[in-house]
């Protein structure tokens, strides 16, 4: 299940209806138009977050009057819809909200080996960026990271065509891989730590979504002064409260039980583990007679065929798994939980902020958070008074904080209600987008500025 899917298909027909993730929002006053490359690996109708960030920034420019370009790969990310236009295409472009997008094909070796996937990074840099010479020029491009090497596609285009660039990170790569344990090698680490530092230095601004994030990146050599911080936002309009008793509960018997969920991609980092575990020390909760308490794990991965089997030896007739869902069906899924769960592997050390938290509070539903806290999640979790946070791999503690909701609706629906009121406050996609919007104008301006004084000479 993936918070952000839309197919390409979805996304054109939306155009034709005037339907955008800034549907309800009102167009920007009108000013001078930027012209905006955005370069990721990940697109609609590719599922995840990495995919639908990009998208709903896109559109949203857009719909403030912008020129938007997007170049990407052909669906492959659990990706979902009609996808039989893209197969055996080495390149396809189509309109996707009022943008131009551009698909090019990349190799795709095996991905599940750290060799794999670096040849896959290497080739997406090489293949993307010859697709960004396929595209107009354009005052700004912004580039999606990780894949880290993609910031290498966005300094080649700079440094043939003058175009600066903003990086976008989201996964602070190589640190997340080492600290999951899936890069050992000394030698690939200082090779990565290298091209970290060198895309840091050159590109023209760093966007990050925490403090945290941002101190690490200037530890690594940015200049303080070129690192923002804009969190990632969260479409109000299409994620909101909702109807408990819908049609998600009707569709798979769930009745009036006190759903737990967890909805996402199932891979090495979430730890799954610890949902498991807490839901076998429930499994005598409730008291007989009274509500059921359901975990309900919804979406696909890397670790779902183990975890599954592992759920059956347990004997976790409390636990169900579902399958990745369609994008519409995502805000049903929340609305029909009375609390939505996200979970790091304790290896995980960086300060990430994991977007189903953002997601989840939209919905207005209780987040209960399992991970390292010392990061910025749980430092956004207390600022918006929008859930319980406990330490990774704790599934003891975990277990407790979904007990002491159960038995604490009044509580729940309190966590629930702050959380919306602060989405919707600070991480709205409008109010987002109208930061990067402003990030841009200053680049082009400062851009623009040097180059009336030296010509040709002082490139941002």
């Amino acid at each position: 299940m993936c918070p952000r899917h839309l197919s390409a298909d979805e996304t054109s027909a939306g155009a034709r209806r005037g339907r955008s993730p800034l549907r309800n929002q009102a167009r920007a006053p009108e000013r001078s138009a930027l012209s905006v490359l955005l370069i990721s690996a990940y697109f609609p109708p590719d599922t995840g977050s990495a995919a639908h960030l990009f998208y709903e920034l896109g559109a949203a420019l857009v719909a403030r009057g912008h020129r938007v370009a997007v170049v990407t790969g052909m669906p492959g990310y659990h990706a979902q819809g009609p996808l039989e236009r893209y197969h055996g295409r080495l390149w396809l472009r189509e309109g996707v909200e009022g943008m131009d997008v551009l698909r090019v094909a990349v190799p795709r070796p095996p991905r599940r080996v750290m060799v794999g996937r670096a040849l896959w990074q290497l080739s997406s840099a090489a293949a993307l960026f010859l697709g960004a010479l396929r595209q107009p020029r354009s005052d700004v491009a912004m580039v999606y990271s990780p894949p880290l090497p993609l910031g290498l596609s966005a300094w080649a285009l700079r440094r043939l065509r003058g175009t600066p660039f903003v990086l976008n990170v989201q996964d602070l790569f190589p640190r997340s891989v080492i600290d999951l344990g899936l890069l050992r090698s000394h030698a690939i680490i200082r090779l990565f730590e290298a091209l970290e530092r060198f895309v840091y230095r050159r590109a023209t601004a760093i966007v990050v979504h925490s403090a945290g994030n941002r101190a690490h990146i200037v530890g690594k050599g940015a200049a303080v002064e070129k690192v923002a911080v804009v969190p990632n936002w969260v479409d109000t309009d299409f994620i909101r409260p909702g109807e408990r008793m819908n049609g998600i509960r009707a569709q798979h018997g769930l009745g009036d039980a006190f759903v737990v969920s967890f909805a996402g991609v199932l891979g090495y980092a979430q730890d799954l583990d610890v949902v498991l575990e807490a839901a076998r020390r429930l499994g005598d909760q409730p008291a007989p007679g009274s509500r059921p308490l359901v975990w309900l794990i919804v979406g696909d991965g890397v670790e779902k065929p183990r975890l599954e089997q592992k759920a059956r030896a347990m004997g976790l007739d409390n636990v169900r798994f579902l399958p990745m869902q369609p994008r519409h069906a995502y805000p049903a899924v929340l609305q029909a939980s009375d609390v939505s769960l996200t979970t790091l592997q304790r290896s995980v050390r960086t300060p990430v902020v994991p977007s189903k938290i953002v997601s989840i509070m939209a919905a207005g539903r209780p987040v209960v958070a399992a991970l390292d806290l010392g990061g910025d999640a749980p430092r956004l979790v207390a600022e918006a008074r929008c859930g319980l946070c406990v330490s990774a791999a704790d599934a003891g503690a975990l277990a407790d904080a979904v007990l002491a909701l159960y038995r604490d609706p009044a509580l729940c629906a309190e966590l629930g209600h702050s959380g919306r009121r602060y989405a919707e406050e600070h991480l709205s996609l409008a109010a987002c987008a109208a930061r990067y919007e402003a990030l841009f104008r200053d680049i082009v301006a400062r851009r623009a500025g040097k180059m009336h004084v030296a010509p040709g000479h002082d490139r941002v």
